[in-house]
């Protein structure tokens, strides 16, 4: 027999582009559906998700002025990044959804094929929400998308990968900034996605990861004055009420819990999570005449 003793891995938040421990020291057990224990994950304070507003705001200007087909190559990256780590994502699912071997790794491909979506819309959305605006008059009017700004994503409950990575990767593909607050139960995929996050391409502060009891986090950050939007997909009813009306204190975007339908979190997303945290800029410039045959253009 061997007498190695395992090495337990420490999980931590990821902020900023770093990964620390809560500010408050404290942690709490994380279980398989089973009741086994797997792992203490840190119980954000919080302290912890005003530090990510700060990494957040700081981290919007430089992702928000990138090119389009820039930040498309960059998730692009962490999709090669995910399938690279795809066994300890496809244990980690398994043992917080409960699913067999077989049905984790369906989630994990269709996670990582999820995020290959977005990272082709990266260039693309523009296009399909913008565009050239007939007017009456001698001038042209064009439309184009902008991003809301930094976002706060309540990740869903239940689906701790899949659900996490469609709520994450369209506000970031369009150019927002991400809080996370990862699934309550079942957190460590979303803290392992942390740690492809950091050592992909993507700018820290672009993403912030914070784990602990949603709650406690979600509320500050509702009413947090440099938030400007929250997707409330991991809220029930009663906590989304009151999310929704912290929200309103600064006019926060919200989007509210959609029913997720019999084919879960793996049907086509469509694009309304991309839209839902876009704002659009509109252009208007006069036309002019070209030489003497007065043409414009």
């Amino acid at each position: 027999m061997s007498d190695r003793l395992s090495v337990f891995k420490t999980y931590k938040l990821y902020v900023g582009g770093k990964f620390p421990r809560s500010e408050s020291g404290r942690v709490y057990e994380v279980t398989d559906s089973k009741g086994n224990w797997l792992a203490n994950a840190p119980l954000s304070s919080r302290k912890d998700a005003r530090d990510a507003v700060v990494a957040a705001r700081k981290a919007f200007g430089g992702w928000a002025g990138a090119t389009a087909y820039n930040r498309g190559q960059i998730l692009y990256r962490v999709a090669e990044m995910l399938e690279g780590r795809k066994t300890q994502f496809v244990r980690e699912v398994a043992e917080a959804e409960g699913l067999s071997k077989s049905k984790a790794a369906d989630q994990v491909d269709a996670t990582i094929d999820r995020w290959v979506w977005y990272a082709g819309w990266t260039d693309k959305i523009a296009q399909v929400i913008g565009g050239a605006n007939p007017v009456a008059g001698p001038y042209f009017n064009l439309s184009s998308p902008e991003p809301t700004g930094v976002v706060t994503v309540l990740a869903p409950q239940e689906s701790s990968f899949l659900g996490l990575v469609s709520v994450v990767a369209p506000v970031i593909a369009t150019g927002n900034t991400a809080i996370v607050i990862a699934s309550e139960k079942a957190p460590l995929p979303a803290l392992s996605l942390g740690e492809v996050l950091a050592t992909s391409d993507v700018p820290g502060g672009v993403v912030n990861i914070l784990s602990g009891r949603t709650a406690e986090l979600a509320a500050p950050l509702a009413a947090h004055q440099d938030v400007n939007a929250i997707d409330l997909a991991g809220a029930d009813d009663v906590l989304a009420k009151e999310l929704e009306i912290a929200a309103a204190d600064n006019l926060k975007r919200v989007l509210r819990p959609q029913p997720v339908d019999e084919a879960g979190w793996s049907a086509t997303p469509g694009i309304d999570r991309m839209t839902a945290f876009l704002e659009t800029k509109t252009v208007w410039h006069p036309t002019g005449s070209l030489g003497a045959s007065g043409s414009s253009y």
